[in-house]
């Protein structure tokens, strides 16, 4: 009999991905989502093999049921999307701390053995050193500032897992994922939102393009393919209470990001600078040699990730903000 795991939030982006490998890789899986943000057509080719438990990841009673016999829970519940960080701070915070307490509380009774907590590259905010390792450390620079919602909750959930966890599992492991982009993403993120503008300029045959700050902000942008084999690598090879960056460690800039988008929509696009969003990072790119000791290694390029994610979205446009994924 396969063994069981768990994935909160498997209806969202990064968890669907993660879902369908895990299927074929053999295991039974469980996805814990409400689907208010997920949805479950992401894994649509794998469903069959998927038993979903819709519940709020809050709801500790329910969440402890749905772990039972689990070996391992990777909680990836959350609301993300730097538009959301802004407009819906509260329920940022609320999912993210009330989630990260109710998964470790659940799989505490259901004597889940492994836990695994995505975290985020925002609880550096503006990192000291780049490109930035796991020992860097974390900071909330502005409490004042919605945009602090996300980071300062991944920095919490991080210190519940490691602390309330700390004699109840056999593996505790946190992982920062970095800009991690592609087909079927959602909305409210750089990569689709700069696909679908480059496209309307294609179409109205207008190069302007206009972005937040002068394009020489810099990202690590890894293909969601790439990151869940790291998920999966550092979940076999790693060890417990350790945190690991995955992601990839080529550092392009904004601007770049942009033009690269343009070409693939056939559209040479004329950059446009504007202010920057208060908070934002200038500088942003993993330290990845922890995770390459164990063997993980990103092989898919910007241009070929951006190219299967242009072709997505430019196949998805008629999808309404109001219906479309968040």
């Amino acid at each position: 009999m396969a063994n069981k795991c768990v994935v909160t939030g498997g209806g969202g982006f990064i968890g669907s991905y993660l879902i369908r490998t895990l299927v074929r890789d053999g295991w039974d899986v469980t996805c814990i989502d409400n689907m208010t943000r997920g949805d479950q057509s992401r894994f649509a080719d794998v469903a069959d093999n998927v038993t979903l438990w819709r519940s709020d990841i809050r709801d500790a009673d329910n969440i402890t049921q749905a772990c039972v016999g689990a070996e391992v829970v990777f909680h990836l519940a959350a609301v993300n999307g730097t538009e959301n960080f802004y407009t819906q701070p509260e329920l940022v915070l609320d999912v993210g701390l009330r989630g990260a307490l109710s998964v470790v509380e659940a799989c505490r009774r259901a004597n889940v053995p492994d836990l695994v907590v995505a975290s985020s590259a925002e609880v550096y905010q503006t990192p000291v050193v780049v490109p930035t390792d796991e020992s860097v450390p974390l900071l909330l620079p502005d409490s004042l500032n919605p945009r602090y919602s996300y980071g300062g909750s991944k920095i919490v959930s991080e210190l519940i897992a490691f602390n309330y966890a700390r004699d109840h599992f056999r593996k505790v492991q946190v992982f920062r994922p970095h800009n991690v982009y592609g087909p079927n993403m959602g909305w409210k993120h750089v990569v689709p939102q700069f696909v679908l503008r480059a496209l309307d300029c294609a179409e109205r045959q207008d190069p302007h393009f206009a972005i937040q700050g002068d394009g020489s902000e810099t990202r690590a942008f890894a293909y969601v393919d790439d990151v869940v084999d790291g998920i999966l690598t550092m979940y076999t090879r790693g060890t417990h209470r350790e945190v690991y960056h995955i992601g990839n460690d080529e550092e392009v800039s904004i601007a770049h990001l942009a033009r690269i988008t343009g070409a693939l929509v056939e559209q040479e696009l004329t950059i446009v600078g504007g202010e920057g969003a208060v908070g934002g990072t200038p500088r942003r790119c993993p330290d990845i040699q922890k995770m390459r000791r164990l063997g993980y290694n990103p092989t898919i390029s910007l241009e070929e990730g951006l190219r299967r994610t242009v072709s997505w979205y430019k196949a998805n446009r008629d999808m309404t903000h109001e219906n479309a994924l968040m």
